[in-house]
């Protein structure tokens, strides 16, 4: 995972990358020592090279002018070459040993993040994903975490040559004159104010274009999803502006962030050839003039044209290495930019489950009393509750019976949505939810599944406070058909086994019969093992829902929630649908959720919510004969909105 929070984001991204890939850092910092090593030690070479030329001219100025092939030193030079031949050999091969490390390491991390991520998202709450752009979630899966590769392919070998480079060449400056590498590091200063001064700019534009980006991309997704609709109401203009005013603002974020990223190159190259020339007239002057050279190699001593000679390469190595460094200010800005978005994604404090009631398979010894046993001996399924106080461990059956107390409610602390909510569910019963849109209904099934947690009250699952109970297991003991059925990328007998990973093709078979998907899965080509993708777009909305029923049967949850499951399709498909429902709800704790009120008339008690209140319960006949809300409901005097 990332390193410490208190670390700026950028840098707890770096930590977390040299924390899994020690080696490869290792090995690319290594490559670059060499690669500086190499670059460094042929200016010492080149300074051999002109002391001896230097001595070959006072030989011929000795002579009379006269040249001789004696005065050269060709054993000295020859062992000076292949010095730098093997210096630049060295320095080329680590250089390109480096950059394979970095690219083989980038996309590994880039695969390491991409999957912490994923783990992470698994373990937040749905409040969440309620709150927060899909889109937006998926930029930083693709376009953040791909800055992030982009910094360690490139940049970060790049700041290890600079510091290498940077401290070499230091050394090697005063080893020759001390007054030159004052005049150095006073570009040098100069250097970083305008990469501070500008490149803060640049970062500040970057983050905005990467927000902007998510924002892109979460629009492409909802018009995506929503095509249909845009194109029965004509709405393809209106798409098209609001898109294009989206990516005017990405183009104009964009294109400051660019700006100042790019200018800042050529106002450090122009630095440094400022830098070359001073460095070489104030040289030149100093050896015209006899300054005395204080260096490190020979402390205080007339100035050579071998110094300058040689300073000025290194001089170039710098300023080069700086301009080098610059130009990785845009995938600097840009990764962190991104990792502040990755950060804030890993910061999100996952679900909290401090349950400690287990769901467990058991069965009744001889004195009637339930205790546990491995799956092949089981009977039946028991709340495993662990008694803190003593110690003790009781068994309770799973039966369904559900009970809220005086439950309130509000997705904001500041807005409660659910207002003293108390109801009965026992064993078998089907509960129905009647209201207007926003009334509260599938707000008590979310807080039954503990997708929310309540404000004050109680909910009581056999007796047991959810609150106790685990949420895995919780939840592997409700079983949902949403209105908006999910299918997976896989086949029917995958999608169908996706409400119990473990069974079996029989059992599979067995849910869809019941669920009365079965006549219209054998039509297929293919049956049960025809492929699914892109949400089941090849099946009826009926047939998708079926399936989603089938899901839901398989897992054999003793409560059931059916969330408007009828609402989107035709009225004969919907006898079909209902009679697979039908045949799921026999036994089961059932609350539904419909706004057809056909479909629940024989339900054991109706409720009516009016904004979070419960303010009608009754069987289909008691609310009719009260002739309330419900009666004008049902008559039609009055509609739900």
């Amino acid at each position: 995972m990332l390193a410490n929070k208190k670390l700026p984001p950028i840098l707890r991204i770096i930590f977390g990358y040299i924390k899994l890939h020690k080696l490869a850092f290792i090995s690319a910092l290594i490559c670059v020592l060499l690669t500086s090593f190499g670059n460094i030690a042929a200016p010492l070479v080149l300074q051999n090279v002109t002391t001896l030329i230097e001595d070959t001219v006072k030989q011929v100025s000795l002579n009379g002018g006269n040249f001789d092939f004696n005065f050269v030193h060709w054993d000295e030079i020859l062992f000076n070459g292949y010095l730098l031949i093997g210096a630049y050999a060295i320095s080329i091969t680590a250089g390109f040993t480096y950059s394979q490390i970095n690219a083989v390491a980038g996309q590994r991390y880039m695969d390491d993040l991409r999957r912490q991520l994923f783990d992470h998202m698994q373990d937040l709450p749905v409040r969440y994903f309620d709150q927060n752009d899909k889109g937006d979630i998926m930029s930083v899966y693709l376009n953040d975490v791909d800055t992030i590769r982009q910094l360690i392919i490139n940049s970060i070998s790049e700041v290890e040559f600079f510091l290498c480079t940077f401290i070499s060449v230091m050394t090697m400056m005063i080893m020759f004159s001390v007054w030159l590498c004052l005049i150095t590091i006073f570009a040098g200063v100069i250097m970083v104010l305008a990469t501070k001064h500008i490149g803060g700019h640049s970062s500040r534009n970057f983050l905005v274009q990467q927000k902007n980006i998510g924002r892109q991309e979460g629009y492409v997704e909802e018009m995506m999803n929503g095509l249909k609709v845009i194109k029965s109401f004509c709405h393809e203009e209106e798409s098209i502006k609001n898109y294009h005013d989206i990516t005017e603002i990405f183009r104009t974020t964009g294109t400051k962030a660019n700006s100042y990223a790019n200018i800042l190159m050529p106002v450090l190259g122009n630095i440094g050839n400022l830098l070359y020339v001073v460095v070489a007239v104030v040289g030149t002057l100093f050896f015209i003039f006899d300054v005395p050279n204080f260096s490190g190699m020979s402390g205080l001593a007339p100035f050579n044209i071998a110094i300058i000679v040689s300073f000025l390469p290194i001089v170039r190595q710098f300023t080069n290495s700086a301009s080098q460094m610059a130009n990785q200010v845009n995938t600097v800005a840009l990764a962190n930019a991104g990792s502040k978005r990755i950060t804030d994604l890993f910061d999100e404090e996952p679900e909290v489950d401090e349950g400690y009631v287990t769901l467990v398979r058991g069965k009744y010894d001889e004195n009637g009393n339930i205790v546990e046993c491995p799956e092949k001996e089981a009977t039946l399924r028991a709340w495993k509750h662990p008694h803190i106080a003593d110690g003790s461990i009781t068994y309770t059956l799973l039966q369904g019976d559900i009970r809220m107390f005086d439950v309130d409610f509000g997705y904001n602390p500041n807005k409660v949505v659910l207002h003293n909510v108390t109801l009965y569910a026992k064993p078998g019963q089907k509960v129905a939810f009647v209201g207007a849109t926003g009334a509260g209904k599938t707000t008590i099934t979310n807080l039954i599944n503990r997708f929310y947690d309540i404000a004050d009250g109680k909910i009581r699952y056999d007796g047991i406070n959810i609150n106790k109970i685990s949420k895995k297991d919780l939840r592997r003991s409700l079983g949902m058909v949403l209105q908006d059925t999910n299918l997976f990328s896989g086949t029917i007998m995958d999608n169908i086994r996706y409400g119990k990973l473990d069974a079996t093709d029989e059992e599979c078979i067995a849910a869809a019969k019941l669920a009365n998907a079965d006549s219209f899965i054998t039509r297929l080509p293919q049956g049960y093992n025809t492929y699914l993708t892109n949400d089941g777009a090849n099946l009826s909305q009926g047939q998708r829902q079926l399936l989603s029923i089938a899901r839901a049967a398989v897992a054999n949850a003793p409560v059931m929630i059916l969330d408007e499951a009828t609402s989107s399709i035709d009225t004969r498909t919907e006898a079909i649908v209902t009679k697979g429902m039908d045949n799921l709800m026999k036994g089961r704790t059932v609350f539904v959720i419909a706004h057809r009120l056909s479909t629940i008339q024989n339900s054991n008690v109706i409720m009516v919510l009016d904004h979070g209140r419960i303010i009608e319960r009754g069987t289909h006949e008691d609310l009719i004969n009260l002739k309330g809300v419900y009666y004008q409901l049902y008559t039609g005097a009055f509609e739900l909105e």
